[in-house]
């Protein structure tokens, strides 16, 4: 996998791409993720012209066989949420996560589930 950090941003539409080639861990062809997409309402181009800007980005790999072409994700999922988490910790809670924790708190965002796990996880940690 690639080192995201020095990887283009990822767009809303090339997530939803990213969210099914993480999801079904192996090539898949435009058709496929189409398939995958129907609740989009995507036309096939939109899903082709969306797939090659990504493999211009270097997010995704293309490898063609037969008359298709098989795409797989450059960017490892979990690589990927932590740099996103990362930067979103730095821009909105001047790098504290305790603030992202408490605002979600605070907003009652948090379910005494959610509260009790992350005790627990602290506290196995």
């Amino acid at each position: 996998m690639v080192e995201l950090e020095k990887k283009p941003e990822i767009t809303d539409a090339e997530f939803e791409i990213m969210k099914v080639l993480w999801a079904k861990e192996q090539p898949l062809s435009v058709q496929d993720i189409c398939d995958e997409l129907l609740h989009k309402n995507w036309k096939y181009s939109t899903v082709a012209t969306l797939l090659g800007r990504m493999k211009k980005k270097g997010i995704v790999e293309g490898v063609k066989s037969g008359y298709a072409y098989y795409y797989t994700p450059l960017t490892d999922e979990k690589e990927y949420k932590k740099s996103q988490t990362r930067k979103l910790i730095s821009k909105l809670y001047d790098g504290s996560a305790k603030k992202l924790i408490a605002s979600l708190y605070s907003d009652n965002e948090m379910s005494a589930e959610d509260i009790a796990e992350l005790k627990n996880y602290f506290d196995l940690n």
